[in-house]
């Protein structure tokens, strides 16, 4: 039986499956450039990861990430680097995740949240409440729009 956790990073070996999540998705899947998709706010984002388990044959995999930080436009949580390997798409583990971000980032007194939507998923952030604001951009080669949600 497998069983799905979603959680903060906590350890460095945490920290690497995030990142090879986000590097097979964006740099394997979408081309983007190696050099761009590290930032400088990996190092102070909070990052959570979705873990698979499988108790009966001991596995455990990270099949997800996002992360939320702070002190972006007008004090918006910003919520971003949302990726969830191929095989576990559509099956609600991205809305967990974004879910747990908007959670966390209330524990720290945010209830507003910002983020530059891929505009092939915009629809995912539109059925999560998120609004769609200003002209479309490119973003590592890639079209997006930023989106923008206010707590209820």
């Amino acid at each position: 039986m497998e069983e799905l956790t979603i959680k903060l990073v906590e350890t460095e070996e945490e920290m690497e499956a995030a990142m090879d999540v986000r590097f097979r998705v964006f740099v394997g899947e979408q081309q983007v450039p190696a050099e761009e998709e590290l930032d400088e706010f990996d190092f102070t984002a909070t990052h959570a990861i979705a873990v698979i388990e499988n108790q009966e044959q001991g596995l455990r995999q990270v099949v997800a990430t996002g992360r939320v930080f702070y002190g972006d436009e007008d004090s918006a949580a910003r919520i971003g680097r949302m990726a969830v390997d191929t095989e576990w798409r559509r099956k609600g583990i991205g809305g967990r995740i974004l879910q747990f971000l908007e959670d966390e980032a209330k524990t720290q007194g945010v209830d507003t949240y910002v983020l530059n939507a891929q505009v092939y998923v915009k629809d995912f952030y539109a059925a999560h409440g998120y609004v769609e604001r200003g002209e479309t951009f490119l973003e590592a080669d890639i079209v997006h729009v930023l989106m923008r949600k206010e707590a209820a």
